[in-house]
C-alpha cells in the first residue's frame, strides 16, 4: 500500500500539461471512474494519496520557512552579534557605510538645531544660552552617531546572516528534491483547482499590485528598505530605473505566460480575466 501511495505521488508531481485541456481531460476521467467497478477502492487509495500529499507538502513549507529563519537569528544573535561588534568598536572612527546614510544624519542634525531657533523664535525656550545650545548639539551629534554607527554594524550582519540563511534554503531545496516535487504537485493541483473567477481575481490582483499603475510607490519603498536593509547607497538614479523597467519586464512575462501556458490549460479563465479587466 505504502509503494502505490508513492509511486501515485511521484506521478502526481511529474504530470505535465497536455494538449487537451485539464477540464476536458477530467471530465473523461470521471466518466471512466464511474463505470469502473473498483471505483470506491481507487477513490479511497485517491484521498489517502492526496492526505498524504497535503501534509507532506505543508511540513516542507514549514521547513522552508522556520529553519531559514531560526538559522538567521541564531547565527546573528550569537556568532555575528559578538564579532561584529568587538571589530566595528575597535575601528571606532567608522560610523558610516556610505553617502546616504551621512545625508540623512546631516538632515536629522540639521532639523534639530531648527527645531532649537524654532522654539527659541516662538518663545518656548526663552533661557537658552549659545553655550547650552552648543552642548544640545553635541550631545545630539553623539547620539546620531550611535543610531548610525548600529545601523551600520547592523548592515553588515544583515549580510552575513542573510547569506548564510540563503544557502541553507538552498540546500534543502537540493537535498529534498522529492519533497520539492510533491510540493509543486500539490500547489498546480490547488491553482488550476479553482475556479474561472477565483483564478481571475488572483490574476487582477497579482498584476495590480506589481505592475499596475500604482505600483511604482510601492517598488520605491521597498527597494529603499532592501538597500537600507544591506547597508546599500540609496542612489536614486538606480531606484528610478529599477522601476521605469522591472515592472515592464514582470508585465512581459506574466502576459507571454497568460498567453503560451494559461490560455492552453483554462481557456475560459483567460476569457473572465479579459472580461473582468475590461
Amino acid at each position: 500500500m505504502k509503494y502505490w501511495n508513492l509511486k501515485k505521488i511521484n506521478q502526481l508531481a511529474l504530470e505535465k500539461t497536455g494538449i487537451i485541456p485539464r477540464s476536458i481531460s477530467k471530465l473523461f476521467d470521471k466518466f471512466k471512474q464511474e463505470l469502473n467497478p473498483n471505483s470506491e477502492i481507487e477513490a479511497l487509495e485517491e484521498f489517502k494519496v492526496a492526505r498524504y500529499q497535503t501534509l507532506s507538502s505543508i511540513r516542507y513549507i514549514l521547513l522552508l520557512l522556520i529553519v531559514p529563519i531560526l538559522v538567521n537569528q541564531i547565527s546573528k544573535i550569537f556568532i555575528l552579534d559578538p564579532l561584529i561588534n568587538y571589530f566595528w568598536n575597535k575601528n571606532s572612527g567608522y560610523i558610516f557605510l556610505n553617502d546616504s546614510q551621512e545625508e540623512r544624519a546631516f538632515a536629522d542634525l540639521q532639523r534639530f538645531e531648527e527645531k532649537i531657533h524654532f522654539e527659541i523664535l516662538i518663545g518656548k525656550s526663552t533661557h537658552q544660552s549659545s553655550a547650552k545650545i552648543h552642548k544640545d548639539m553635541i550631545e545630539k551629534a553623539l547620539e546620531i552617531a550611535l543610531i548610525y554607527s548600529n545601523e551600520s554594524s547592523n548592515a553588515i550582519k544583515n549580510i552575513l546572516a542573510d547569506s548564510i540563511s540563503i544557502i541553507i534554503f538552498i540546500s534543502l531545496l537540493i537535498i529534498n528534491k522529492r519533497q520539492l516535487s510533491i510540493l509543486k504537485s500539490f500547489i498546480n493541483e490547488y491553482i488550476y483547482g479553482l475556479s474561472d473567477t477565483a483564478k481571475a481575481f488572483l490574476i487582477i490582483l497579482f498584476t495590480d499590485i506589481f505592475v499596475g499603475f500604482h505600483s511604482p510607490h510601492g517598488w520605491e519603498i521597498v527597494i529603499e528598505s532592501i538597500l537600507r536593509h544591506f547597508g546599500l547607497p540609496e542612489s536614486r538614479d538606480f531606484i528610478f530605473i529599477f522601476i521605469s523597467t522591472f515592472p515592464v519586464i514582470l508585465d512581459t512575462i506574466f502576459k507571454y505566460w497568460i498567453f503560451r501556458y494559461l490560455n492552453r490549460i483554462s481557456p475560459s479563465a483567460v476569457a473572465t480575466y479579459h472580461n473582468m479587466n475590461e
